[in-house]
């Protein structure tokens, strides 16, 4: 256990001097709150198989497929990929719908080095059955700019030094930013990381996410318009980072058509 610490607290110094780097993707809720049933019916959990292990999150956006991020999925295969949708819960839940995977599409440009074109769609095998927990969320087309008041959700460890994942899904309001602001806020070792499929939120230190809820759903106005891709490490002041939903509309529609 303090070996862990040690490497958390490392990795968070790092963060202040370098660049972000893949190390600091899956993001997890910190200063959240826990969800109910129904509260989030488009929210699932990427499982491993067969394990059935989270590692990440996504949103329903029609009855056969689920939005994500690119960097959760770029090594995965349908065989060894399951989708859960319909419950609050990591284990457990009333009535949990569990999808196998027919295809993954990530985008072909995807940047690791820049965590750029972090976008994915998934196809499950059978369709979701659509019941007061588990429903499609319109995936945005319209720009949102800064000062938005906006809501992201998943799972993960819930304390800044990291410690267990929450058996209950977790929730948080986020303003979004301006992209210029965003940029100034990350400092010039960051701001490349900025570009324009990104959208920021940040509402105070000791709030966002940190790790096991990638490719989860940042959501205003009924629509989800972010996809949860990046972070500085762990909660202490610098926005967080997600794809632009709006930005891949074309693209997202083109490959789930």
């Amino acid at each position: 256990m303090i070996r862990q610490v040690f490497l958390l607290v490392t990795l968070a110094v790092a963060a202040f001097a370098g660049p972000l780097s893949d190390r600091f993707l899956n993001g997890r809720i910190v200063g959240g709150a826990p969800a109910v049933d129904g509260q989030f019916p488009y929210q699932v959990s990427l499982r491993t198989f067969p394990a059935l292990g989270h590692f990440c999150g996504g949103s329903i956006i029609q009855e056969h497929w689920v939005l994500s991020a690119a960097h959760c999925t770029i090594n995965r295969t349908p065989a060894n990929t399951r989708v859960v949708a319909g419950t609050v819960l990591l284990n457990g839940g009333a009535n949990p719908q569990l999808h196998d995977v027919e295809r993954i599409v990530n985008h072909p440009n995807y940047d690791s080095a820049l965590i750029a074109q972090d976008v994915c769609v998934i196809r499950v095998t059978s369709p979701f059955i659509f019941t007061a927990n588990v429903r499609a969320i319109p995936y945005a087309s319209h720009f949102t700019g800064g000062g938005v008041d906006a809501v992201v959700s998943g799972w993960g460890g819930t304390a800044v030094t990291g410690g267990p994942a929450p058996n209950n899904l977790q929730w948080i309001r986020k303003t979004t930013l301006t992209n210029a602001d965003c940029r100034a806020r990350m400092g010039t070792a960051n701001e490349r990381f900025v570009i324009d499929s990104k959208i920021c939120t940040f509402t105070q230190a000791g709030q966002g996410i940190c790790q096991g809820d990638s490719g989860g759903p940042l959501t205003a106005g009924g629509y989800v318009i972010g996809i949860v891709s990046w972070n500085i490490p762990v909660t202490r002041g610098f926005p967080d980072g997600y794809d632009r939903v709006s930005y891949w509309h074309s693209w997202i529609t083109q490959n789930i058509s």
